[in-house]
């Protein structure tokens, strides 16, 4: 069964910092890039970042950039994402999900979402 479980999230106060895991089951992790993804009330879901299955590379939205972190630990099939100076517009679900091979497919499977509040 695929399972894809997010932790982490929570309310934090801004320029707080969060630590979010995706720990994956049920398929083959290495073949697969994982990206994370937010979608806040009343907007579309976005894509913040990715990591590759094979080289690690990774990619990052631009309002993200400098600021989050994504990594991959493939002896515990876990991905995790360090959010750091964390702003009020940072509040969302955050999702994680699985690209086949390369983080420009699309995502097959997805987590159920965590939710990260930033406010004071």
């Amino acid at each position: 069964q695929v399972q894809l479980v997010e932790s982490g999230g929570g309310l934090v106060q801004p320029g707080g910092s969060l630590r979010l895991s995706c720990a994956v089951s049920g398929f083959t992790f290495d073949d697969y890039a994982i990206g994370w993804f937010r979608q806040a009330p009343g907007k579309e879901r976005e894509g913040i970042t990715c990591i590759s299955s094979s080289d690690g590379r990774t990619y990052y939205a631009d309002d993200v950039k400098g600021r989050f972190t994504i990594s991959r630990d493939n002896a515990k099939n876990t991905v995790y994402l360090q959010m750091n100076s964390l702003k009020p517009e940072d509040t969302a679900v955050y999702l994680c999900a699985a690209h086949f091979k390369d983080c420009s497919t699309y995502a097959r499977y997805w987590g159920q979402g965590t939710q990260v509040t930033v406010s004071s």
